[in-house]
């Protein structure tokens, strides 16, 4: 009974007391304090474009032949590094020289025959101009001269014809690489058009990305690129090349090949890559940024004191971003020309008056 008489008198005693302050509070009218006011500054930033693509070598092929044929020596092997001109393979080609003999001995006889029709040609040219010889057998020396000139002809052409056909038996490297594959092995038979080894450049590389519609308008050959190599956690600086104007090929989204520099330590072809292209006016967005000083900090939070239309100082929550030279970036809770108290001659409250000291446009 006695606890309970004094937990009654407890509570009395504070609501007497609550009553007394709200009485007093109501009664205060606190003077409005001076303020100096700021807006934000609009940011006006390009958001970049984004795609997936892959490294890969500028110069790369896959060498094959034009003729069938047995292959006798494979002179290279995975990973080797290869110079130009280099002979990676040999395809048999033994059908080849017996053509190519056939040829040269073809080739002597027109050239005795055309060297037999120059001299009748010439010494019946001279018994016409003596008028020891009539005209029609000066037109007949002089049709022979030509039909042996033109056999002589082609068959010094079918000679460069068999020659550049063993190309295609001895398979050269095009350029300096490496061997990245070998498809077939000595004893096989080699059909044309059937890829033999695959050599890539070593020296430069370039990104391929795959773009949407939405985006590739934007992109313009001859750009610059940020490519993130992924797996060796490289950024390098790249060059659009190359902007495909169709998308039939790679389904529905449009090539992009994009020219690498820098370290290429660590790089190789076929790595995963992220592509950042700048952006342009047309994927824009406005920001606003704000003095750091002008901030409120509690806890977690950082608020800023904007103004109302009634000249009220109103706490606004905001969700910052990055800090560059005294300003901080406001990613939202405050928009671009809005006014707010950057410093204040007294204790800042939410909800107390203010007086604009003056009103300056942040830079």
């Amino acid at each position: 009974m006695k606890i309970a008489k004094y937990i009654g008198i407890v509570i009395t005693a504070l609501s007497i007391i609550s009553c007394g302050t709200g009485d007093q509070t109501e009664g205060m009218q606190l003077p409005p304090i001076q303020v100096e006011v700021s807006t934000g500054a609009a940011i006006l930033e390009a958001d970049p474009i984004t795609a997936s693509g892959k490294i890969e070598a500028k110069n790369s092929a896959n060498l094959s032949t034009r003729m069938m044929g047995v292959i006798t020596k494979l002179n290279v092997s995975v990973g080797e590094k290869v110079r130009k001109g280099q002979q990676l393979l040999v395809i048999s080609n033994s059908d080849l020289i017996a053509k190519k003999s056939q040829v040269e001995a073809s080739i002597l006889q027109a050239t005795s025959a055309f060297q037999n029709a120059e001299k009748d040609y010439m010494r019946f040219k001279t018994l016409f101009e003596k008028e020891s010889a009539s005209e029609k057998e000066l037109d007949d020396m002089a049709t022979r001269y030509e039909i042996a000139k033109a056999n002589l002809t082609a068959t010094r052409e079918m000679k460069k014809e068999i020659e550049a056909q063993f190309t295609y038996t001895n398979i050269a490297s095009p350029f300096n690489g490496v061997v990245i594959n070998t498809f077939l092995k000595p004893g096989d038979m080699a059909n044309p058009g059937m890829p033999l080894i695959a050599v890539e450049g070593t020296n430069e590389y370039q990104a391929t990305a795959l773009v949407s519609e939405v985006d590739i308008s934007k992109i313009k050959k001859g750009s610059e690129a940020l490519v993130l190599v992924k797996s060796p956690g490289k950024e390098l600086q790249g060059t659009v090349t190359e902007v495909s104007p169709s998308a039939k090929n790679t389904g529905g989204q449009y090539l992009v090949k994009i020219d690498l520099n820098g370290e290429m330590e660590g790089v190789l072809p076929g790595m995963f890559a992220n592509v950042k292209f700048p952006g342009s006016n047309l994927t824009s967005s406005q920001r606003v940024s704000v003095p750091k000083a002008a901030l409120v900090k509690q806890g977690q939070l950082t608020g800023i004191y904007a103004i109302s239309n009634d000249q009220t100082a109103i706490l606004r929550w905001l969700r910052i971003g990055k800090e560059d030279n005294g300003r901080v970036e406001v990613l939202s809770g405050l928009k671009a020309n809005e006014r707010f108290i950057v410093s204040a001659e007294g204790k800042l409250y939410n909800g107390a008056k203010v007086v604009v000291e003056t009103n300056k446009n942040a830079q």
